[in-house]
């Protein structure tokens, strides 16, 4: 997985917020740290502990989905916009080991106007791919202030 060559630079992101996949503040949470390729896709290397198994050894179809699904949103956000998941679509290939490194991959696959299409994939240290997300996700406009 890390021999690629490939340049990879972090990406922050609201440092300090309580979200489950990504925050900083959440202990309990996954605390994915994202990479921005090149090519504007993001990379999140992480090891995912045995606590977020289903079946011993492997991780839950839920976690695996969050996984997905923040590096499809963090994707969206490094084109500049602030999204939430309108819809998503999961096809779980293989068993998702947990305490093994994985990679997990986002990339935003077309825009118009305030929705975004996007698609991320899990892979292990060999490159065969886990799983797969496919996503719409809405740009989210801040309320003014009163």
């Amino acid at each position: 997985m890390t021999e690629r060559h490939e340049h990879l630079t972090p990406f922050a992101h609201s440092a300090n917020n309580r979200c489950f996949g990504c925050g900083e503040a959440n202990r309990n949470g996954l605390r994915l740290e994202f990479l921005l390729a090149d090519d504007g896709s993001v990379v999140s290397l992480p090891v995912v502990p045995s606590t977020f198994d289903g079946h011993p050894g492997y991780l839950h179809g839920g976690i695996i989905a969050t996984l997905l699904d923040e590096a499809m949103s963090k994707a969206v956000r490094a084109q500049g916009s602030t999204s939430m998941t309108r819809k998503m679509e999961v096809d779980y290939l293989l068993p998702v080991p947990s305490g093994a490194p994985i990679r997990i991959e986002g990339r935003v696959v077309r825009n118009e106007s305030r929705k975004h299409w996007a698609e991320a994939r899990v892979v292990n240290e060999k490159g065969s791919v886990l799983a797969e997300g496919k996503g719409l996700f809405i740009e989210v406009r801040t309320r003014p202030k009163s």
